[in-house]
């Protein structure tokens, strides 16, 4: 991601953006189902490519999910730009998704994921304002 022009990078930072947008539409189109495991998969996603705006903003390269909490850690919740709380909800965000796309003896339930929606749509809205400041 280095070799990226300016033009390039905003192209790929509005790019995660919408499909962080697209994501939490699909969170709420599959409520009504109750379909949890891929709601909370969806919400994961949804964080995830927003994460992933704000590192490409400031050219942070990583290939891996865990890479990506750890640099979101480390370059935006240490620097006091996000809270730990904002870091802790991505974390929680992450571990469901894995429990909910791998485990074979645990089911996610509405108990588990409704309370992740609210605070998973502010924190992109708060990485959007972000994003959108810095330009």
């Amino acid at each position: 991601n280095t070799m990226l022009t300016e033009e390039e990078r905003q192209a790929i930072i509005t790019y995660r953006l919408e499909k962080a947008e697209n994501a939490l539409k699909q969170v709420e189109a599959n409520i009504a189902n109750e379909f949890w495991d891929l709601i909370a998969n969806r919400l994961y996603y949804a964080a995830y490519y927003a994460v992933t705006a704000l590192l490409i903003s400031e050219n942070h390269e990583t290939h891996t999910h865990n890479g990506v909490i750890t640099m979101f850690g480390l370059h935006f919740v240490k620097t006091d730009k996000f809270t730990k709380e904002d870091h802790r909800l991505y974390q929680r965000l992450f571990t469901q998704r894995q429990t909910g796309d791998y485990s074979d003896n645990f089911f996610l339930d509405k108990e588990d994921v409704m309370p992740q929606i609210e605070p998973t749509k502010k924190f992109i809205k708060k990485i959007s304002d972000y994003l959108s400041e810095k330009h």
